[in-house]
Parts: C-alpha cells; sequence; structure tokens
C-alpha cells in the first residue's frame, strides 16, 4: 500500500532535481548577506546560498563560528566574507554594510536571521534580559533592514528575507522575550512593505515562518527551567529552513512562506479556534519545552557575549536533537508550487474517488 508520505516525499523530489536541473547556480554574481550566520539556520543558508553560488556576508557575533561558516561556504563553492557584528549596535551594522560592499559588490540579498532568547517564566526575566532578547531579535532585524534599504533603494533592486517563527502567530509560555521579538518583526515587516508598494519600488521584503528547528540554541540559550530546553515537537534540520529561505530569496514578491506543515496547521488554528488553542497550550506548553533532563546549575549561555569564543568551540548548525529532526518538508516544497499542490490534490481526490467507488461496487457484489 502506498502511504500519502511516501507520494509527497516523492512529489518534493521532483521539484527539488526540477530547481536543480541544468546544473544553474541561481545566485551566481549575488552578493548576500546573512545576520547570525555562526550557527543554526543562518549557518545552513549561508551554506545553502554558497553552493548557489554566491558571494556571503557571514554576520554574527562569535568569530570562530563565522570562520568555520566561511569554510563550508567555501567549500560549497561560494565566495565567503566574515564579518563579526553586534546585530543590536546600529553603527556596526551600518559598518558592516559598508564593508561588504566595498568587498564583495552591491548588496543583493539581505537574510536577517539573528536572534536570541530566555526560556523562563516571565517574572523571572530581569529587565536587562528581555531588553536584550528585544534589540538582537527585534532591533537586529530593524537595523538589518534599514541598513539593507538604504543601499538596495537607490539601485531599486533587492531583496529582504526575514526569518520569523510560527511563534510570530501563535505564542508559547515560557518566551515571552522572544514571541514579542518575532510577533513585532511582523508589524515591522508589514508596514516597510507597504511603504515599497507606495513608492513602486522593486525592491521586496519577505517573510519565512519557521517550525521547530533543530539548533544549538536549546544548548545556549539562557534558560531558567528545571530541566534542559528543547524545540516543540515535530522538529526539522536547519537545511529545510535554509532551503525555504534561497526560495523566498529568488521569489520574495510572496508577502510569507510558512515552512512546516505544523507552522500552516496553527496558524490556521489560531484563526478558527483561538480559545482551544491558548487552553492546550497553556496545559502542554511546559513540559513540551524541557527535556527529562535536569537543568545545569549555572550553565554557559550566549545571550551577552557569544559562546564560540576563548575555548575555539564551534556549535555547527545543527543542535542536539537530531535523532528526531526531519530533514525534509514536503509540505513545504510542494507549497511553493501552488500549481502542483493543485494536482496533487487533485491527483488524491480522483484516486480516493476511485476507491470509494471500487469500495462500493464490491460491497454491491457482496449482497448479489
Amino acid at each position: 500500500m502506498v502511504r500519502t508520505s511516501d507520494v509527497l516525499s516523492f512529489l518534493e523530489g521532483l521539484l527539488v532535481l526540477r530547481a536543480t536541473r541544468g546544473g544553474a547556480r541561481p545566485f551566481d554574481g549575488c552578493t548576500v548577506v546573512v545576520t547570525g550566520a555562526s550557527a543554526g539556520v543562518g549557518r545552513a543558508t549561508a551554506r545553502e546560498f554558497g553552493a548557489a553560488g554566491a558571494r556571503v556576508a557571514l554576520l554574527a557575533r562569535g568569530r570562530v563560528g563565522l570562520e568555520a561558516a566561511a569554510s563550508e561556504v567555501e567549500r560549497a563553492g561560494g565566495t565567503a566574507l566574515v564579518v563579526p557584528v553586534d546585530m543590536a549596535v546600529p553603527s556596526m551594522v551600518e559598518e558592516a554594510a559598508d564593508l561588504v560592499e566595498s568587498r564583495l559588490g552591491p548588496i543583493d540579498v539581505w537574510v536577517n536571521s539573528a536572534f536570541t532568547s530566555v526560556f523562563a517564566p516571565f517574572l523571572s526575566v530581569t529587565a536587562d534580559e528581555y531588553e536584550r532578547v528585544t534589540e538582537v531579535t527585534y532591533l537586529g532585524c530593524v537595523n538589518g533592514t534599514r541598513a539593507a534599504l538604504r543601499r538596495m533603494l537607490p539601485r531599486d533592486s533587492g531583496a529582504v528575507v526575514q526569518i520569523g517563527s510560527a511563534l510570530a502567530e501563535v505564542s508559547v509560555p515560557l518566551q515571552a522575550a522572544y514571541c514579542g521579538a518575532k510577533h513585532a518583526i511582523n508589524g515591522f515587516t508589514a508596514s516597510v512593505r507597504l511603504e515599497l508598494l507606495h513608492r513602486h519600488s522593486r525592491v521586496a521584503v519577505t517573510l519565512v515562518q519557521l517550525p521547530s528547528v533543530n539548533t544549538p540554541q536549546f544548548s545556549w540559550a539562557l534558560s531558567r527551567l528545571p530541566h534542559r530546553p528543547r524545540p516543540v515537537a515535530p522538529v526539522f534540520q536547519p537545511e529545510v529552513a535554509a532551503r525555504a529561505v534561497l526560495h523566498a530569496a529568488r521569489h520574495p514578491r510572496r508577502k510569507e512562506y510558512r515552512v512546516g506543515a505544523s507552522t500552516a496547521a496553527a496558524v490556521l488554528t489560531r484563526r478558527a479556534a483561538p480559545g482551544l488553542l491558548d487552553r492546550y497550550l497553556a496545559r502542554t506548553g511546559y513540559d513540551s519545552q524541557q527535556t527529562d533532563l535536569p537543568a545545569t546549575a549555572d550553565g554557559p549561555h550566549n545571550l551577552w557575549a557569544p559562546l564560540d569564543g576563548p575555548d575555539g568551540r564551534d556549535h555547527g548548525a545543527h543542535g542536539a536533537f537530531d535523532a528526531e529532526s526531519a530533514e525534509r518538508s514536503p509540505y513545504t516544497a510542494l507549497a511553493r508550487h501552488p500549481m502542483t499542490v493543485a494536482s496533487a490534490v487533485g491527483a488524491s481526490a480522483a484516486g480516493a474517488s476511485a476507491l470509494a467507488a471500487r469500495a462500493l461496487r464490491a460491497r454491491r457484489d457482496e449482497r448479489r
């Protein structure tokens, strides 16, 4: 018996093959900036852009992770430039953008992926910690967008890709600062998009809303939980997000992209049954964000300084949840191609109708 998941995975493979047919490298000669590039989604995204032929500027605080990411970009076939920067400081971001254009040329794509978080009940988060999360995650996105648009608008060309989250639509307990920042990015991006539409600009800005992703953040974020934090299932590998970001950068006129069926389901449930969803998350949100392992007392975290520092440790793109993380998202691949989705749905409906008709005939034959 053919399973639906097998069919979707096969279709995803066909779409990936179609996208790469002929050995074309869609970002050959393009200059791409990726913030938060030292680890996680930013790291995987930088690597994908390198494989697509881009000149990639890698922005983050930790030089060790940036150097390792640069090596991966160059092994993939791209050109890399390491730019240590704190995205929360506007002047540093502007200086970084100037350096990128002087070394790599005019910026074609800017990806805002930098963030930080705190896992704790709201009243256990201090005012300066909350402010820091907001400055890096939300204002870091604002600073990056400002730097990109100041350079793209005079040329009337370019794309800004914001890395959002399902938590920008559906909040969870224990991450008030992060959820607030991601909600703010939604509103900010929508306003900027309207301004670009008003001026009939060919510069585009789009959002990629991510599901739970297996990144190092769960090992290095500040946490005051009794057990070690974890992503809410289902969990995807960073490469799933990275492929979606590349597609968004190639097609930035679309308002937003949702990665993973879980993201789409969360958004739809929020709109259809918000009260029911709130009660469910209030009941399950604490346990679903913690492992069974006790927290390490006073463990290191990256809120104020990067962890890939003096010890020389590189944290890479993946976190500690490889065993349960999906390497593909058929929903995401199909959602990029509405006609393919319609065809697949039509074929599935036709197949289901045929099966139902056969079953009905079989029952009639049995009665005879």
